[in-house]
């Protein structure tokens, strides 16, 4: 897992789960394309570059993948981190507004980034790609319809895109994550044991091995990564 010499595009990168990835990748040696919205904290040197960018807007994302060749020369690997949760009304009291959100946070960013950065590794010979599901939509739940359907829409563009380019020398997986532990889940549900939840670091790790060559014979899986819950 040395990705000394590669380039690692990683969305989401400002929030809990992207700085975990990003020191993970760059732990190992990896040069840093790093996308948000908005730059928040994350901080450029010589191996980072930094992309605000708004992953619904194909355009934006188009423009990202252009200044990371520009800097870098090739992506050897993207990960998809960008995405969300939200609980809801039962599928029969959910808003139009509620529905679209789910989709095009967890969904349509992944097709995004996909018909930007594909044709580049195709290109280039080949690459990986790991995008993040969810534990949860490997099933629907009550007041969770719309984001188990966008997680499972997540699910089912990994294992249609490895279909599509494992013969071609693109790896395609998902990681299906439980409840992560977060300053942010802490506080949402303080009587909770968080040592059940899943570090940030150990999913990095789990991301990071998918990314890598020693990966190089797992194609369109979907890997839960629960923790102790």
């Amino acid at each position: 897992m040395d990705f000394a010499g590669q380039t690692v595009m990683i969305t989401g990168a400002s929030g809990n789960l992207g700085r975990a990835v990003a020191a993970e990748f760059g732990r190992r040696g990896a040069s840093l394309v790093l996308v948000d919205r908005a730059r928040r904290d994350l901080q450029e040197s010589e191996k980072t570059l930094v992309v605000e960018a708004d992953l619904l807007d194909a355009a934006a994302v188009e423009r990202a993948v252009d200044q990371a060749l520009q800097r870098f020369g090739r992506l050897h690997a993207l990960c998809n981190l960008a995405g969300g949760f939200r609980m809801g009304p039962p599928v029969h009291e959910t808003p139009e507004r509620d529905w679209t959100f789910l989709l095009d946070l967890n969904a349509r960013t992944v097709l995004n980034t996909a018909r930007a950065v594909v044709p580049r590794m195709l290109e280039a010979g080949g690459g990986a790609i790991v995008n993040v599901g969810a534990y949860a939509a490997q099933r629907g739940a009550a007041r969770m319809g719309a984001y188990t359907a966008s997680k499972s829409a997540t699910i089912r563009l990994t294992e249609a895109m490895s279909a599509e380019l494992r013969e071609r020398n693109i790896n395609v997986n998902c990681v299906l994550p439980t409840i992560l532990d977060t300053p942010e889940n802490r506080s949402a549900m303080p009587e909770a044991d968080p040592r059940r939840w899943v570090a940030p670091q150990d999913l990095a790790r789990v991301i990071a091995f998918l990314a890598s060559d020693a990966a190089r014979a797992i194609h369109g899986a979907a890997l839960p990564v629960t923790g102790l819950s």
